[in-house]
């Protein structure tokens, strides 16, 4: 760029140019929330009906209005709870960047980008906005998340870096060109990179119950209030009998019900300083039976401490080369900030030329000191051959210790090559990792909720099963070292993984690889990572889990990020997720029950041609003792279970017949009550109780397993309607007029007959869990 100097922009010239605002991916707008409580369809079916009540009936029939504007109000109070957790939580997660302005470098919030600021890049750095490249000390990006390519890519000056990449070696700068809704990735995904959203069959499922409730309530409601007009004198009658049919086949309180569900356990987390990026997700922890570990920064806190050096030349300066070579990199990753807290600055006449930085595909890293000569260090079994140097490694290896070849050469290896026959082994270096305090009691919560965990490293494959061995893995001392593994047999690869547990040398390619097999397997792969060489394997897992304190590109793909670093904080997450998921299903059970069994009655009245049994106040107290109350504390539950796929099919097969049954008792006592004498009202209040009966015992059914407080609630909503039925000025609000004690008695027991029936239809349905 002309007249470019790096001093990046003045204070006046940031305040003049376009900023980076780009749409957070963790929660949406407060324009959008309150569309997606109020403008819905059922909500204007609704609205409609209630006003035809408002006109032509009496207002207690028009309490379901209220409970509409409720669900509104309370879906959108709870999503903005949920937002305001996750953007608070969002703030704390975004890395900050690095750049240069007014000749200092300082570092900025990535929304504080402008275009033309001179950005600065170290490895794991997450690159937000699209740029040329102006300096490249051995800088390397990889693009695959954008364009598939799976080699990272060499940068030189000139070159251009795209947002979404993130950086794995070396170090460099850039001038930002587009910023914004402007930048590559951005484009593409409208996110901050090329994201998948979790796939929710939860989501999924009931927008397509809804979709096809929607298309049966139209003909079925048209029916209905064809045979109510054609049967009744009075048109305010007609237009009542129509609207509860209609109001009841509506299961309104499904979507609020997964809304909140997903909002509370959204804060839940956030008080855990666990923030969850994309909602769905939530229920991807529920269905996780795999969990792939990254060992370092996962089993082991962040971190290490050097521990030994152990010299294999003594006539070499392995202290000074040491010392360089830590301090020659300007952007040091954890090994060698472990090295740099033992050694000062170099020694006189260590002056750095010509560097390859670390990469974990290289496991290598060295500088050329020019006289002194070129010194590499890394993986013992990448640069030494076999022999006494590498057997002692080995040896070491095995008591967990992470250990390091110092070698020394004539020039530098090539970094795409792979030649380090002309290596000289110098010395080894081992550096302590504390394995997490909290690491065996998580490790043992995952054992007994069924989910096997794989620990895939890029470390040595000894010292990796050191750790699983003593953390109880189950097989942890049968380890596999990657390089072994076949690459062009996925089915191989996938039995592999299976059969072991602990795999060693593991590349970033073959991380991701390894996630993708294992889902070929019909596993449901949840993986957890700090490292820049977890990126591709945290984007492909269906559920990628980051710590806080890991590279700005872990957070960045993952869905979500453990603010703390806590290991501890996945059982946590997981049982949210399940807590989530089960509870959904449970009130999915209830309010699907209540369409179907008004779908039965509307069909049955339309083509009978007789009034229908009940009145929308009448629909409004059952409906909110059996099933919008209940699923209120259903859905906030605390529960265990694991999730298991096909939600729709298990609520088809529970509130169908259900349903038709319930329908069938309403009728049944509808008729039986009406005599010659009887008035309407009379005969819906046999119906009303005989409702009740049906779909408190579904609530029952539902509640299951009754622990003492699921006891507690049954029986109050039993009490409360005892009570509704027993006060002569709640009787006279609600239309309820019970007749000589032979009428009730018969409703009562074509109730009880009921809830015998539907109890023998589920179980053979296999429908019910303990």
């Amino acid at each position: 760029m002309v007249g470019l100097t790096f001093d990046g922009l003045t204070a006046a010239q940031v305040a003049a140019a376009k900023p980076n605002d780009v749409p957070r991916r963790s929660s949406r707008s407060f324009s959008a929330i309150i569309r997606a409580n109020v403008l819905t369809l059922f909500n204007l079916v609704i609205g409609v009906l209630w006003a035809l009540i408002l006109i032509f009936g009496e207002w207690q029939d028009g309490l379901f209005g209220l409970v509409i504007v409720a669900n509104a109000l309370i879906g959108i109070v709870q999503e903005l709870r949920a937002k305001h957790t996750l953007d608070k939580l969002a703030v704390v997660n975004e890395a900050p960047v690095r750049v240069r302005r007014d000749g200092a470098e300082r570092e900025i919030h990535p929304r504080e980008i402008v275009l033309g600021d001179l950005i600065l890049l170290a490895p794991g750095d997450r690159l937000l906005v699209d740029g040329d490249v102006i300096r490249s000390d051995g800088l390397e990006v990889d693009e695959s998340l954008l364009t598939g390519e799976a080699d990272p890519v060499h940068k030189k000056p000139g070159d251009q870096v795209l947002s979404g990449s993130f950086v794995v070696a070396g170090s460099g700068a850039f001038v930002a060109t587009k910023v914004g809704t402007d930048a590559y990735a951005v484009r593409l995904a409208e996110e901050a990179s090329k994201f998948h959203l979790a796939h929710s069959e939860l989501r999924e499922g009931v927008s397509n119950f809804i979709k096809y409730i929607t298309w049966l309530v139209i003909p079925i409601g048209a029916l209905l209030i064809y045979s109510q007009l054609s049967n009744s004198v009075d048109f305010g009658t007609a237009i009542t009998g129509a609207v509860a049919g209609i109001v009841t086949m509506i299961p309104e309180g499904l979507v609020l019900m997964t809304s909140i569900a997903f909002a509370v356990g959204v804060v839940r987390l956030g008080r855990r300083r666990c923030l969850v990026q994309e909602l769905p997700a939530i229920e991807g922890l529920a269905r996780v039976d795999v969990l792939c570990l990254d060992k370092t920064g996962t089993l082991t806190a962040g971190g290490m401490e050097l521990d030994e050096v152990l010299p294999l030349r003594h006539d070499q300066p392995v202290a000074d080369a040491l010392a360089a070579l830590c301090h020659a990199d300007p952007r040091p990753n954890p090994t060698a900030q472990a090295i740099r807290a033992r050694y000062d600055a170099p020694a006189d006449g260590w002056t750095a030329g010509e560097s390859v930085p670390f990469s974990s595909a290289r496991k290598w890293s060295g500088t050329d000191f020019g006289e002194r000569g070129a010194w590499v260090l890394g993986a013992p079994d990448v640069l030494l051959q076999s022999g006494d140097g590498y057997d002692r490694a080995a040896a070491l290896a095995t008591t967990g210790a992470r250990v390091l070849a110092l070698c020394r050469a004539d020039r530098l290896p090539e970094p795409g090559d792979g030649s380090t026959a002309t290596l000289e082994p110098i010395a080894l270096v081992t550096l302590k990792q504390r394995v997490r305090p909290d690491a065996d009691e998580t490790l043992r919560y995952f054992a007994k909720q069924g989910v096997t965990v794989k620990v895939i490293s890029g470390d040595n494959p000894e010292a990796v099963a050191a750790i699983a061995t003593h953390l109880g893995i189950p097989d942890g001392h049968r380890f596999i070292d990657a390089r072994t593994l076949p690459d062009d047999d996925p089915q191989k690869l996938g039995e592999l993984l299976d059969e072991h547990a602990v795999f060693g040398r593991v590349s970033p390619q073959q991380k991701r690889k390894f996630v993708t097999a294992l889902q070929a397997r019909g596993h449901t792969v949840a993986m957890t990572g700090d490292g820049v060489n977890d990126v591709l394997a945290l984007k492909d897992a269906d559920l990628g889990i980051a710590m806080g304190a890991g590279s700005p590109a872990t957070k960045a793909v993952a869905q979500v990020v453990l603010l703390d670093n806590k290991f501890a904080t996945l059982p946590h997450v997981v049982g949210e997720g399940r807590r989530v998921l089960a509870n959904i299903e449970r009130v999915s059970n209830l309010f699907l029950t209540k369409t179907f069994y008004a779908i039965a009655l509307s069909l049955a009245v339309g083509v009978a041609g007789v009034m229908f049994p009940f009145a929308p106040r009448h629909s409004t107290l059952v409906n909110a003792l059996t099933i919008g109350i209940p699923a209120f504390f259903l859905a906030l539950a605390p529960t265990f279970e694991r999730a298991r796929s096909g939600f729709v099919r298990r609520v088809l097969r529970f509130a169908v017949p259900s349903g038709v049954l319930c329908a069938v008792a309403v009728l049944t006592s509808f008729w039986l009550a009406h005599r010659g004498d009887s008035t309407l009202i009379e005969d819906q209040t046999s119906a009303v109780i005989t409702l009740f009966l049906a779909t408190w015992w579904v609530l029952v059914l539902i509640a299951r397993p009754l622990t003492w407080w699921r006891v507690l609630l049954v029986a109050a909503m039993a009490a409360a309607f005892a009570i509704a039925m027993s006060l002569p000025f709640v009787r006279a609000f609600f239309a309820l007029e019970p007749g000589d004690l032979a009428g009730d008695l018969t409703a009562v027991g074509v109730g009880l007959g009921a809830a015998i029936i539907i109890s023998v239809a589920v179980k053979l349905a296999g429908t019910l869990r303990a």
